[in-house]
């Protein structure tokens, strides 16, 4: 009969459990032995020997084998089992068995699907053979449980069994395939018999000499056969130790791990996951590299401990190709790199002036922070931020510092950015990792000293992947950046060489602590004489360049130009400028094409003719002027525009209503002006009684277009005051000013934008805040000449200025 062990502690079904493994958890005997009956069915084995104490798993496949299992357990869950003389025999008979064996319970009971059982049994009683009763169709016997001969104590016999357990001990410690805990198993076993029968099942041991020991009733010569076998098994792995000792003393510390190296790879060609020779000359190119770049001593110990992986991470494993490139981006960034500054100011103020026309205040602060630069190169400049509408040259403008300078140009738009991931990078814990975009921009330029345009800064998004602002706080101060620490790279790298320049359209989209840290510099719109020019200088030239004509091939009129600025564009940039422009220049290239004209002059039926009607229809300034309509001034982030301001009243219960998608502010500021209007009832010339007969309604026309802000208050309260006192408002006069309830007039913002627009509307008069009597030092000379402003400090001095006299009226 074919039985197997399947001891979890064996390397193989059929060989019999290493010596010194424990079989049992612990002896049987300490829970008492159940009473064996005196005839068992007997359960062939075969290749070891089970003893008392000793807990296994056994599979039992032979088909009599099973069906004792089926007829004797619901009965028993006691068998007995017997060695097998000879392993080879697959149908042993009763002489082919030992005739002594161990009595064992079954504990559990698994069958398999292949028709295997697997059952558990834990060995209680030695017994010996006395009568077969039966063999077909499965062995049984009566059996004797002969008694096991114990010596009396004495100091001889406890000194053996102590002998024995110190032993054991020793060799378990000694065996590195030997569990832990055994040698406290050992330690723990009192009884000598225990100790005995629980190490001769894990002796290395034949089958023959373990049944001797199993045979043996006198536990003295027992214990002394296991001490034998144990001493003999001790010595050798005491030699193999001190083989193993003065081998490592022979090997320095390279020697050892350049021979487990290349054990290793050994190993890991037989299996086939590595010795790959091109892995080898991908790390040796890898080395090279990062000697190449010359990174500092800290970074260049990162990147060999990584290095030091790859040596025992098999090439097919993902793990190798995140190293790869971990080591490769290493490899690959600046570290040394830096641009030599080209620090001649004449130079640079001559290739300002010659990309950007005017803007005389924006290039005199850009070559100030160049000469700075100049006479202190290691200083912390501050991070410049180029504030303006679409369009104005603000991208362009640090190209030209990057030109002035001899840098590299980095540009790295932000616009949408919502994860923080972006800047500060991904950690290296999945596959498809990167460094942020800081990082990525620099191993593009391949200089650590570049200039980097951060556009649309005032875009950035935030959600739940994080704040990209936040992340730009230590990128942008100064202090820090000198060791900003990219998630992906987890070593620090220098910002502190690059110069940032940021740009943005509008102040209130860039969070308070960035804007903490850059310093602003306006870009304002241009008016139609800078767009007049600017088209002449560049546009011009470059829509000839990118459409393949000639300059003798086409010639702008300057009517014709001023008719393209007025009519087909609307805008505080000259995006759309160029735009047009490039759409005449094609017209006159499919003419030069076909060959039907080689020169085209450009006239403005010309333009007509080819953009079609006219698509901008700019607000002009009242052609008539009623009781509660004033002109006002808006600012918007593409430029200034002129706002008219409706005020009427029918009779009610002196209710307000407010229209024109007009935003929270812009309605608080019509309900301080109608209560301004109230309280100065009698200056004003309107009668009280009017505010409770009387609705009034408040509208801003172009209700398709938003509008907010405080700067319409000095506006509303002239619309009201008119209308009340029934006095019309003088038709070329604009204003724009915040109100309080006290009658001042607070300063506003974009008066330059503001009065651009009044210009273009023919508005003759400006109403200004008297605090933004500072602001007209910036406004062009063109506007200074074409508008006469009016600084005011309260309401009073506004109405003196707007409403018409009694003589106006009467003309």
């Amino acid at each position: 009969m074919n039985e197997n062990a399947i001891s979890t502690l064996q390397s193989e079904p059929d060989a019999p459990p290493p010596q010194g493994c424990a079989v049992a958890a612990e002896p049987a005997a300490k829970h008492g032995v159940p009473r064996i009956p005196e005839e068992l069915a007997i359960l062939p084995v075969r290749g070891f020997v089970v003893f008392p104490g000793s807990v296994l798993p056994l599979t039992v496949s032979r088909p009599a084998s099973i069906k004792l299992l089926d007829e004797t357990l619901p009965i028993t869950k006691i068998v007995g089992l017997l060695a097998q003389r000879d392993e080879k025999t697959e149908q042993p008979a009763p002489s082919d068995l030992y005739h002594t064996g161990t009595a064992a319970i079954v504990l559990k009971l698994l069958r398999q699907a292949d028709d295997r059982i697997i059952i558990v049994v834990q060995g209680l009683r030695r017994f010996a053979m006395r009568k077969i009763v039966a063999t077909e169709p499965y062995l049984r016997a009566e059996i004797d449980l002969p008694k096991s001969i114990t010596p009396a104590p004495s100091s001889a016999w406890q000194a053996e069994f102590q002998n024995l357990r110190d032993t054991a001990a020793r060799l378990a410690q000694l065996r590195p395939e030997i569990p832990d805990e055994v040698v406290g198993i050992i330690r723990e076993i009192d009884d000598p018999e225990q100790l005995t029968d629980f190490l001769a099942g894990n002796l290395s041991a034949d089958v023959a000499q373990k049944q001797a020991i199993l045979e043996e009733l006198d536990v003295q010569k027992r214990l002394r056969a296991v001490q034998t076998h144990i001493s003999a098994q001790l010595e050798v792995a005491e030699i193999q130790q001190k083989l193993q000792q003065d081998v490592q003393s022979q090997f320095s510390e390279a020697q050892r791990k350049a021979y487990l190296r290349s054990q290793l790879k050994a190993i890991q060609r037989e299996l086939g996951e590595g010795g790959d020779t091109g892995a080898d000359e991908q790390i040796a190119t890898l080395r090279t590299r990062l000697e190449e770049a010359k990174p500092p001593a800290e970074v260049l110990a990162q990147a060999e401990r990584e290095l030091k992986r790859l040596d025992i991470v098999p090439p097919a494993s993902p793990e190798y190709s995140v190293i790869v490139s971990y080591v490769e981006t290493i490899a690959e960034l600046p570290w040394s790199k830096v641009s030599e500054d080209n620090l001649d100011l004449d130079k640079a103020q001559q290739i300002l002036d010659r990309d950007h026309y005017d803007l005389e205040k924006v290039k005199r602060r850009l070559i100030e922070y160049l000469a700075v630069h100049k006479l202190n190169p290691g200083g912390r400049g501050p991070i410049l931020c180029l504030l303006g509408p679409p369009g104005v040259g603000k991208t362009s403008l640090g190209q030209s510092v990057a030109d002035a300078l001899g840098r590299k140009f980095v540009r790295m738009s932000l616009g949408g950015i919502r994860d923080e991931a972006e800047i500060r990078g991904h950690r290296r814990t999945y596959i498809g990792s990167m460094p942020g975009r800081i990082i990525q921009e620099l191993r593009r330029a391949g200089t650590r000293n570049p200039v980097m345009m951060l556009d649309e800064i005032d875009k950035i998004g935030a959600d739940f992947r994080g704040d990209p602002a936040s992340a730009l706080l230590e990128v942008l101060d100064p202090r820090q950046n000198f060791a900003f620490v990219d998630r992906y790279l987890d070593v620090p790298f220098d910002l502190s060489q690059i110069i940032f320049i940021a740009t943005a359209n509008y102040i209130g989209g860039i969070p308070g602590p960035l804007l903490d840290r850059m310093e602003l510099i306006d870009l304002p719109g241009y008016t139609e004489r800078e767009k007049l020019e600017i088209g002449k200088r560049y546009l011009i030239p470059r829509q000839l360049t990118e459409n393949g004509l000639k300059a003798e091939q086409i010639e702008f009129e300057e009517e014709a130009l001023r008719l393209i600025i007025n009519d087909y564009t609307h805008e505080a940039g000259v995006r759309e400028l160029e735009r047009q422009i490039g759409a005449v220049c094609r017209a006159v290239a499919a003419r030069v094409a076909r060959g039907i004209t080689e020169r085209v002059i450009i006239t403005r039926d010309f333009v007509r003719e080819t953009l079609g009607p006219q698509r901008y229809i700019h607000e002009q300034r009242l052609t008539s002027n009623l009781p509660g309509v004033v002109t006002g001034l808006a600012y918007t982030p593409t430029g200034g525009e002129i706002l008219h301001i409706e005020a009427t009243r029918y009779p009610g219960k002196g209710n307000i209503t407010l229209t024109g998608q007009i935003g929270n502010v812009m309605k608080e500021s019509a309900q301080a002006a109608l209560s301004l209007v109230r309280t100065r009832a009698t200056a004003v010339g309107a009668k009280p009684e009017d505010f409770r007969e009387y609705d009034i309604h408040i509208h801003v026309p172009a209700g398709a277009v938003p509008k907010d802000g405080p700067s319409a208050g000095v506006a509303m309260f002239t619309a009201l005051a008119s209308l009340f006192s029934d006095t019309r408002v003088r038709s070329d006069v604009a204003m724009t000013g915040e109100i309080t309830l006290r009658g001042m007039v607070l300063p506003i913002g974009g008066l330059k934008e503001k009065s651009l627009a009044a210009m273009r509307a023919d508005i003759g008069t400006v109403i200004i805040p008297k605090l933004n009597e500072k602001d007209l030092a910036e406004l062009p000379e063109e506007a200074k000449q074409k508008l006469r402003f009016v600084p005011v400090e309260t309401v009073d001095a506004v109405l003196a200025n707007a409403l018409e006299s009694a003589e106006q009226a009467n003309e």
